[in-house]
């Protein structure tokens, strides 16, 4: 995939029923379907059952089974309460026999109501000033180790730019905390808010759990450590656009029983924010 076209062929589902609804994966370098994808993937079956023109505002996913990047998915959805204000939705995903993710989803109708949030960190490099995963690629390529050169060769349609870039040489315990600028490539016009959402959830994905290795990274790394997404939360604020560049800053607060939990803010440029994720990953050290 190379643009948000792309992407959106890939997460906007063929329809089965009112109800049951057909997608494929495509792979961002590991060996199973992106959990991303599967989250982006279960909202747009949730929002398209969603006919009281309600807002999600809200969604609490576990990924049960690693998925088969060979087979299609089958989503499943469950009209759970249309209420006064908030609309419930559950999403169920198969591959042929194996549930292997479950989702809950709630709309709400528009209000007006109070308003408050909490700011952007403000020294920050600007994205301008900063390498792309590309860009990193193309200048480090024959240093990198042999995994991460193949994790950045991927086509995405999405760019990041971290604000720090480490060098996966060196040894070095570093701070539980991560800062990456991410735009997509392509044109972003004409996105209804719907949509604008399950892209977001799709990213959100990303990057999320190195912060969680972040203060291990004298020992663990993607080499010797197996990571995996185990639950997703994500609650979204404001409406907004594509066309600059979003700041995704997370923390991990706790690491322990070979778990990594981690939170993470999304900004646009101007300081608003949009929405805020949270994931508990698996990181098990590999025994040799």
């Amino acid at each position: 995939m190379t643009s948000v076209q792309d992407l959106l062929n890939l997460l906007v589902l063929e329809k089965i029923s009112d109800t049951e609804f057909n997608g494929d994966s495509k792979t961002i370098g590991s060996p199973n379907v992106f959990g991303g994808q599967v989250l982006a993937q279960a909202l747009n079956a949730a929002s398209r059952t969603i006919t009281n023109k309600r807002v999600l505002h809200s969604m609490h996913a576990y990924f049960l089974e690693a998925g088969n990047l060979e087979l299609p998915i089958t989503y499943n959805v469950s009209k759970v309460r249309d209420g006064g204000s908030f609309s419930v939705r559950r999403v169920t995903a198969h591959q042929k026999e194996r549930t292997i993710f479950i989702l809950s989803a709630s709309f709400h109708k528009k209000e007006e109501g109070y308003n408050h949030q909490i700011q952007m960190k403000t020294n920050l490099n600007q994205p301008e000033d900063l390498m792309s995963w590309t860009d990193i690629l193309n200048e480090f390529g024959d240093f990198l180790p042999k995994s991460l050169k193949a994790f950045f060769s991927i086509d995405r349609p999405v760019e990041f730019k971290p604000t720090v870039i480490v060098n996966p040489l060196e040894r070095n315990d570093l701070p539980p905390f991560s800062d990456v600028w991410f735009k997509l490539k392509g044109d972003i016009t004409g996105l209804d808010l719907a949509t604008k959402q399950q892209i977001l959830t799709y990213i959100s994905d990303y990057n999320i759990l190195i912060s969680a290795l972040n203060p291990h990274a004298s020992k663990a790394h993607w080499g010797n450590t197996q990571t995996a997404s185990l639950d997703h939360s994500m609650w979204y604020f404001r409406d907004f656009d594509f066309d600059d560049w979003l700041l995704y800053s997370m923390e991990s607060p706790n690491a322990s029983g070979a778990r990594g939990f981690a939170r993470g803010n999304i900004f646009t440029r101007d300081g608003k924010l949009i929405a805020s994720v949270a994931q508990e990953g698996l990181m098990r050290p590999i025994q040799k």
